[in-house]
């Protein structure tokens, strides 16, 4: 059911009840003095309502739109304003602020049939309030539904992963659709969000796995992309070794030190690194450097016992 609700407002505002009840009073003064009768004070009391009825305030960002015997005459405000009783009538205030609208679309197919729910919000603004109030019964009411349907069509037209990955080309398809649609009211869509896309669980699961698989992919193609590296680094370094032995010699010393630098290290080579880089004998020199280290002599500790003292009265 649609709510065609208007913004209108009490008939009496803070400065119309002032004047109304000066009025009154001034009318309930003069009938019990004496300067009046009581037909002429039902008179005052009934002008004291009219005049009362014809003081109108509308706020800054409000537009009055007034009727005068059911047609258009114009626009009213912002401020104080008057209107002829029972003639003219305040139809509506609109509300030129720009404003928030939240809608939905719940178990929509998207291009590859797979159901989503989708949260959106809308903003807009009346920038003609008089197309507001003549082209349209209720403009809060009919954005709501065209930015729903518009949403319906623009999701059946992408795939699932065109929704999650180009959000904001979706949001501005959406709100070129909405702004065609309302701009002969006299209203402009500002922007277009959307807040969430439910997906079903066991797709989300299934995504989520599809993820991982291909993150463990990546990790192992990255992997082998630098072992082929690194073989490229050592078949290059090899080439600056095949004809230079005291490099290659010089680099084997460096291996075996750092290799052998922390106490009780054990190093594992091929044999053929023995006869390639000498490894045999520099290994012995090291280990003959280590026999000759001087050891250190622990000499037994000499217990020295107290000197025992002479009792009294017995000789030395």
């Amino acid at each position: 059911m649609i709510n065609t609700k208007k913004n209108t407002k009490l008939a009496f505002n803070p400065i119309s009840g002032m004047i109304c009840l000066v009025l009154i009073g001034v009318s309930i003064w003069g009938y019990y003095t004496g300067y009046i009768n009581a037909v002429i004070l039902v008179l005052f009391l009934i002008i004291s309502l009219f005049i009362a009825n014809a003081v109108n305030i509308a706020d800054q960002w409000e537009k009055a739109v007034v009727l005068r015997m059911g047609k258009y005459t114009g626009l009213r405000g912002p401020g104080i304003f008057f209107t002829i009783p029972i003639i003219d009538k305040v139809d509506n205030y609109i509300d030129q602020r720009v404003r928030v609208t939240e809608f939905k679309a719940e178990q929509t197919l998207t291009k590859d049939t797979v159901p989503v729910n989708v949260d959106a919000v809308v903003y807009w603004t009346v920038w003609d309030v008089e197309k507001a109030a003549l082209e349209v019964q209720d403009y809060e009411v009919a954005i709501a539904y065209i930015a729903q349907t518009g949403l319906r069509d623009v999701i059946g037209k992408h795939e699932l992963a065109e929704l999650l990955q180009e959000r904001d080309k979706v949001t501005d398809l959406l709100q070129r659709t909405l702004d065609e649609h309302t701009n002969p009211w006299g209203i402009t869509c500002q922007n277009v969000g959307i807040k969430d896309i439910v997906i079903p669980q066991l797709l989300a699961d299934a995504m989520s796995k599809e993820a991982q698989a291909e993150r463990e992919r990546r990790a192992r193609v990255i992997l082998g992309t630098a072992e082929t590296e690194i073989a490229e680094k050592f078949a290059l370094a090899s080439l600056q070794y095949v004809n230079n032995p005291v490099a290659l010699h010089l680099r084997g010393m460096n291996m075996l030190f750092e290799g052998l630098k922390e106490k009780g290290s054990m190093v594992i080579v091929p044999s053929s690194a023995l006869d390639s880089m000498n490894l045999g004998a520099m290994g012995g020199l090291i280990s003959l450097a280590k026999s000759n280290e001087p050891q250190q002599i622990h000499q037994p500790e000499q217990v020295i016992e107290p000197e025992k003292k002479n009792k009294p009265g017995k000789k030395a």
